[in-house]
């Protein structure tokens, strides 16, 4: 199992027995709820596997060195999301947002399956952190960025779950 799919599989794991309206519930005003993290999940993974896509189909070769994408997880460096992963505030059904998850989950492996791997070496993409990237890192960066907010959720969880 790679670790996209044991994060993933923990996040999901994590959310399992709460209601609709705990997810939906943020934690204070202004901050996300557990749905709008794992939106904001479902579009960071749809938008990795449309630039990591997009990239392998450019004749563009831009090498870049390896980063130590394994630091996404430290929540003490604060990142704002960029505009095209910020989710959305519309109530969601936990069982909705898994097939999304399920679905970019599904689009991400399917670019991965059928990418030249010395492609994915020599093309990259500029992460808001960490700048110009390898595509070959930005697959496993996916996991990474799952279990950053994984803890968030986890803290959303407690808090909600102790309001109710």
């Amino acid at each position: 199992m790679t670790l996209n799919e044991e994060i993933r599989n923990e996040v999901l794991e994590t959310v399992s027995n709460l209601t609709d309206d705990q997810l939906n519930e943020p934690e204070e005003k202004g901050r996300w709820s557990i749905m709008q993290t794992l939106h904001h999940l479902y579009l960071m993974e749809r938008s990795v596997a449309i630039i990591v896509s997009n990239r392998l189909k450019s004749k563009i070769t831009a090498p870049a060195e390896r980063k130590p994408i394994d630091r996404t997880v430290d929540r003490s460096v604060k990142v704002s999301a960029p505009v095209f992963v910020v989710p959305t505030k519309k109530y969601m059904t936990l069982e909705k947002m898994k097939n999304k998850l399920e679905e970019s989950r599904n689009e991400l492996n399917k670019v991965a399956a059928s990418a030249n791997q010395e492609e994915l070496k020599q093309k990259s993409y500029p992460h808001p952190v960490f700048g110009p990237m390898p595509l070959e890192q930005w697959i496993p960066f996916v996991g990474y960025h799952e279990k950053r907010h994984l803890e968030q959720i986890k803290e959303i969880r407690d808090k909600v779950v102790a309001r109710t």
